[in-house]
């Protein structure tokens, strides 16, 4: 028996090079095929099916990628929740940037060692903010003597 892949009767395959597979989609976006077809079966994803197998354009799984839900995208009041340009950063961001885990950052919120803003589900550190905590705490040395 040869590993050649041969049609079964009435099936096509597709040699169109700007059409994927379900599984070639979930590599290009660098998720689960699970995903990819959920997203097929919430209409967030436009793919077609011939007998047994989804195909997506490739057209259409950039226009899924680029409105695909980011938190970075999220607006409160109609404004940015986590606008950079204006220096609003989010708990995740900010710990990145310090080099410190998330829940540092939490509790250094909720003891009053940072200043945070709630906004709506979120909350929101100005950058100021942040300079000030890492001045003032994370890169304070002790004097011992």
């Amino acid at each position: 028996m040869d590993n050649k892949f041969e049609p079964i009767q009435g099936q096509t395959i597709t040699t169109d090079p700007k059409v994927v597979s379900i599984t070639e989609a979930a590599r290009i976006n660098n998720v689960t095929r699970q995903a990819i077809y959920v997203a097929i079966k919430q209409k967030k994803l436009k793919a077609t099916k011939d007998a047994t197998r989804w195909t997506i354009h490739l057209d259409d799984l950039e226009e899924y990628r680029n409105s695909k839900y980011s938190r970075t995208k999220s607006v409160f009041n109609g404004e940015l929740l986590f606008d950079t340009k204006k220096g609003f950063y989010s708990i995740n961001q900010v710990a990145k940037m310090l080099n410190v885990p998330a829940q540092k950052i939490y509790y250094a919120t909720r003891i009053g060692l940072m200043k945070a803003q709630r906004k709506g589900a979120a909350w929101v550190i100005h950058i100021d903010d942040v300079r000030s905590y890492q001045e003032n705490y994370l890169n304070r040395t002790t004097k011992v003597g």
